[in-house]
């Protein structure tokens, strides 16, 4: 992400970080209902990455069913928040960190599982994003995803665009479903499951597998 792209994504965030999970209440069926989700892919051994963990909404609620998590935002005063609420819930397996996907202090072959909740949209380039993913995640990992997909809305779409562009919001992509699962599916990522959430207009929950591609040995 270029730098200034960055500081104003990150200035964006920070302003939105105190009134956050008041605004994400009024989404509160579609957290529990990501969260049960998410529990039946996740394991007791598992390590996470929480990409663009926000506040940690998800990541206390899960925080419990997993070995560690380790949350990033680009965000600080998101960070801020996450780590002071972890610390109130005594949730001592949460490490808190102002960083994106492309800090050299995560190291390939590291997670067993990547949350990329409501976020893939956001990123600046979603196949360098995917291949990163790929990288971090051991063999068999997983990248479970919630994504709106608005491509199929583009009175909607249009409407962000703009905003986007008069910097009211942060760039927006917009994608259809079949759209996010072929850039997985370039990136060698197997399709698990993909669908729409109940209750919600466009948000989609994708889960892609890490396989690696054998070699054949050709014997002369």
């Amino acid at each position: 992400m270029k730098e200034n792209s960055r500081n104003a994504t990150e200035r964006f965030w920070d302003r939105a970080a105190p009134s956050y999970d008041k605004e994400e209440q009024k989404h509160e069926k579609t957290y529990h209902l990501v969260i049960e989700k998410l529990k039946g892919y996740l394991q007791p051994t598992d390590f996470v990455l929480d990409f663009g963990c926000g506040t940690g909404l998800v990541a206390h609620e899960i925080a419990k069913t997993v070995k560690g998590i380790y949350a990033i935002d680009i965000s600080s005063n998101m960070v801020l928040l996450g780590k002071t609420k972890a610390e109130e819930l005594q949730l001592k397996n949460i490490q808190y960190t102002h960083a994106t996907i492309d800090n050299d202090n995560l190291k390939a072959g590291t997670f067993d599982v990547v949350l990329a909740l409501h976020i893939l949209h956001l990123v600046e380039d979603t196949s360098i994003t995917f291949q990163r993913i790929m990288e971090l995640l051991k063999p068999g990992g997983l990248l479970i995803s919630v994504t709106p997909c608005m491509a199929n809305k583009p009175l909607f779409s249009s409407i962000l665009s703009l905003l986007s562009r008069i910097g009211i919001v942060p760039d927006i992509t917009s994608f259809t479903p079949k759209q996010l699962e072929q850039l997985l599916a370039d990136e060698n990522f197997a399709i698990v499951e993909t669908g729409k959430l109940a209750g919600t207009s466009n948000q989609y929950f994708i889960v892609g597998k890490k396989i690696i591609k054998s070699i054949s040995v050709v014997n002369s």
